[in-house]
């Protein structure tokens, strides 16, 4: 049983939500999600309260109705709420700026890497090591940060890189003298 799956989502005040066939599309103040849905998912709306079924118990329904749920839950939050991702840089001379559109980052290359804006993503550099990447979808927001990540991940000896804020880097031990 899909501990998941049975939850119901709580559909706040000011999303609208629109069903056309197994095409659903979440309309909220941050904005607007569609998503194509599993066929064999049934929606039910109730008021405010949106619940996923399952036709039957075979191992295929069992693994899309946690998964289905979860994707609605994500669209209903990010079109609400929205999500967000920090991220740190640390180094000596590494840092990010904000250009225009582009977010340009020094991360200890012989060029500075650049970060084109995505449609429906900001990201912010409040301060010249730290990166703010939001957005409506969680799916993108967590792709752009680990691109972001993915130019100079954290290494053990010294910690420099770029890590999620709050990721713990565990550190080796470097050579020792004879």
């Amino acid at each position: 049983m899909s501990r998941i799956g049975l939850k119901p989502i709580e559909i706040p005040e000011g999303v609208e939500i629109k069903l056309d066939g197994n095409t659903m599309t979440v309309k909220g103040p941050k904005g607007q999600l569609t998503k194509e849905l599993h066929q064999d998912m049934k929606i039910n709306i109730d008021g405010n309260v949106l619940t996923v079924e399952r036709p039957s118990d075979n191992k295929e329904h069992r693994a899309l109705h946690g998964t289905t749920r979860t994707s609605v839950n994500n669209m209903v939050e990010g079109v609400s709420k929205g999500f967000e991702k920090s991220l740190e840089i640390i180094g000596v001379g590494y840092r990010a700026q904000k250009q225009g559109n582009k977010v340009v980052i020094n991360a200890g290359y012989s060029h500075p890497v650049e970060i084109d804006a995505i449609e429906g993503i900001e990201i912010d550099v409040p301060k010249n090591t730290e990166l703010t990447v939001k957005g409506i979808d969680k799916q993108l927001v967590g792709a752009v940060a680990a691109n972001i990540r993915a130019i100079r991940p954290p290494e053990p000896y010294k910690g420099k890189g770029i890590r999620y804020a709050g990721e713990y880097v565990r550190r080796k031990e470097g050579k020792t003298a004879k």
